[in-house]
């Protein structure tokens, strides 16, 4: 079995951001796309509503760009908003060629808009209510087509490799090691150029509309080899997760809303029209805190979506997937209301970069859910994060191509040394102290925050840390410890985060600061071996 592989860039993770760079390389370059399990499993694959972007003649570029700073509440960089948005209409083409197939008007060949919370006009391009899928679907056949990309499922990223440069006084990324599930082993993979697109840290959450890979492995590597995060305390939880016993993390698409449907309480009775003039098409975190206040008030453990009004023709050709998941359920929203709750739904923070995806640490890329652009601000405007994705896949890429012939081949990097841990025969610690972990947060870092809430978190995820680097330290890893390991460091930067913002802005609302400062700042975390001696990431 090999254990040390080589390529010219290493590609940490699957979703939209990864397959989008390596597809824009791979034509040059060798390159490794790492998985963490199945190709097709990432946050990319589970995506329903659709992306964003401006193609209607009543629509312009303008009005998203505003609608997106509105949404972001007073924190998106609007160079990268109007950045991402100019570039979007490229992107969806691009897809476009790579085979995803967006769903037409039945009259003619435009594509079929929708409209969600936020947007001023109908700019999300879908394709039925299942875009992730076919997006995921269409890049991954061209991945696995291309001769120059070699795909590794079940690989798990465990540390970034570094170096110094020879030609700076640089530190530079040079690889990884990663644990190849498949053969209980650790291997290393060596590259000039590494990009991470592992996604976000909602599994931080006890409630989450994300895949169990998000843990937030980006996050944790790269502060891990010094380079600064930003504005973790944005945590948007989605308004409307399907609520039963049996459903594990089932998204009701935001599109229902844009489509009539109307938030209830038990009683049948409306209320967003109370919390904000635009109902149940208000930003995300109105719609959440609403839910949240109207459930804690009556006591309720969900509420309610109805979109029982349109016609069953309508909901089968527009939202397939949501009706036949419904039922199956035994719920038939052609006849009765879904019951929903908020859920963990997305990290607006991450690893700050600049506008090509580079990161603090040379050679160290990071796109997609686990960077930091700018473009989400306080609260992330529905259906911006796959067009991010695209975009910014393709900035890193053309970076990449510009730079890296004029760097280095990599100094052989050491394997992997587990000579002194021993295998545990007490997993089940891992699950007790994911499980202590997933609920404080949810109970004490959630929706609606307050001082001693944040204290008490503050409290227990240092005790968590210390005893899980104790475990790591001793005992053979796992997926499981690398994930609970990378979750309780990502966890303490959010609750560190939030205990700075002594204001109440977008995703981060907090009882003892109810009311929104005057002055917008990010939240910027800086780790004690703080990779960049020139810094080469806009400050704020």
């Amino acid at each position: 079995m090999k254990k040390t592989h080589h390529h010219d860039v290493l590609v940490v993770g699957s979703g939209a951001a990864g397959m989008t760079v390596a597809l824009q390389l791979a034509d040059k370059y060798r390159i490794a796309l790492l998985s963490k399990s199945a190709l097709k499993s990432g946050s990319t694959w589970y995506a329903q509503g659709g992306i964003a972007a401006v193609f209607d003649n009543e629509d312009s570029i303008e009005s998203h760009v505003q609608d997106t700073l509105i949404a972001g509440a007073g924190l998106c960089h609007e160079d990268t908003v109007r950045y991402t948005v100019e570039q979007g209409p490229e992107a969806i083409r691009w897809l476009v060629q790579q085979g995803v197939k967006f769903t037409l008007n039945s009259d003619n060949d435009d594509y079929h808009l929708t409209q969600e919370g936020g947007h001023s006009h109908r700019r999300i391009l879908h394709t039925a209510d299942a875009t992730g899928r076919e997006v995921s679907s269409s890049l991954a056949d061209q991945v696995l087509q291309h001769p120059s990309i070699d795909v590794y499922e079940d690989h798990t990223v465990v540390d970034l490799i570094t170096q110094a440069d020879s030609n700076s006084s640089r530190v530079r990324c040079t690889g990884a090691y990663v644990l190849d599930d498949g053969n209980d082993c650790v291997c290393v993979f060596q590259a000039k150029v590494v990009v991470l697109a592992t996604g976000g840290a909602s599994k931080a959450y006890l409630y989450t509309t994300n895949p169990d890979g998000a843990s937030g492995d980006g996050i944790a590597v790269a502060w891990r080899r010094g380079c600064r995060v930003a504005n973790m305390e944005f945590n948007q939880f989605h308004p409307t997760c399907l609520y039963h016993p049996s459903a594990k993390a089932f998204l009701i698409t935001e599109a229902l809303r844009g489509e009539g449907a109307q938030l209830k309480l038990p009683n049948g009775e409306r209320f967003m029209d109370k919390f904000h003039p635009s109902g149940e098409l208000a930003p995300r975190d109105i719609v959440a805190r609403a839910i949240d206040h109207e459930m804690k008030r009556l006591g309720s453990d969900c509420l309610f979506l109805d979109i029982s009004h349109r016609s069953e023709e309508f909901l089968e050709s527009h939202f397939p997937t949501i009706k036949a998941k419904c039922l199956s359920y035994g719920i038939d929203i052609t006849r009765e209301p879904i019951p929903v709750v908020p859920a963990a739904h997305y990290t607006c923070g991450g690893i700050m970069v600049n506008k090509s995806g580079q990161t603090d640490l040379w050679n160290l890329y990071a796109i997609g859910e686990t960077a930091f652009t700018g473009l989400h601000g306080a609260n992330r405007m529905a259906s911006n994060s796959l067009v991010e994705c695209v975009v910014y896949g393709q900035a890193a890429a053309q970076a990449i191509r510009d730079s890296i012939e004029n760097i280095d081949e990599p100094e052989p990097a050491r394997a992997w040394d587990e000579s002194r841990v021993t295998h545990s025969d007490e997993d089940v610690v891992i699950s007790h102290n994911w499980d202590e972990l997933r609920r404080f947060m949810w109970d004490y870092v959630g929706i609606v925050r307050t001082r001693k809430r944040l204290e008490r978190a503050h409290h227990r995820v240092k005790l968590l840390q210390k005893e899980i680097q104790e475990y790591y330290t001793n005992y053979k890893i796992s997926r499981d410890l690398l994930e609970l390991r990378n979750l309780v460091l990502v966890a303490d930067l959010i609750i560190r985060s939030a205990e700075q913002r002594t204001e109440s802005r977008g995703l981060h609302y907090t009882l003892d600061y109810p009311k929104t400062s005057d002055i917008a700042k990010d939240t910027i975390m800086v780790p004690i071996n703080f990779a960049a001696q020139n810094v080469i990431v806009r400050k704020n």
